[in-house]
């Protein structure tokens, strides 16, 4: 009797822990949301096989930098962060099939370079994100003070 009580306490215990773990993403999502707007996008990690390394995420603009974390994470600080002044947009293009079943619904593939501080060549990289989010990155991106030269 006393083993079934046992095991029964141990599973309400798991199906809370479970609970929990649960509630904790879309409360995680609210937090991220304060401190900037916060949209569905997409970045591929991976790029060794075509159309596959993509991760699902959030992104959030501030003054300066774009911040990427990921969806299924109960991490507080962002994966990747992408600065304004050392980002450039390459091209931006539709998912192919393959890509499009690893995306959100109606995302773009952005290409992007990233250029660190005395960087000659860029890294390249690649973000989806829907046609408005898009819209609202490249205005961003144009908004930004200009470069100072390079000498």
């Amino acid at each position: 009797m006393h083993e079934w009580l046992l095991v029964g306490c141990l599973l309400v215990l798991l199906a809370a822990l479970a609970a929990a773990a649960l509630a904790a993403l879309p409360l995680r999502r609210r937090w991220l949301a304060r401190e900037g707007g916060l949209f569905e996008c997409s970045v591929r990690l991976n790029r060794s096989t075509p159309g596959a390394g993509w991760a699902l995420g959030m992104a959030r603009y501030n003054a300066e930098m774009l911040e990427w974390f990921r969806f299924f994470s109960y991490s507080s600080k962002p994966r990747k962060s992408f600065l304004r002044n050392e980002v450039r947009v390459l091209n931006d293009r539709e998912p192919d099939p393959v890509e499009a079943v690893a995306l959100y619904t109606g995302q773009r593939i952005v290409e992007l370079e990233e250029q660190g501080p005395g960087n000659g060549t860029g890294q390249p990289w690649e973000i989806a994100m829907s046609a408005e989010s898009l819209t609202g990155f490249l205005s961003w991106l144009e908004a930004a003070p200009p470069r100072p030269p390079r000498i």
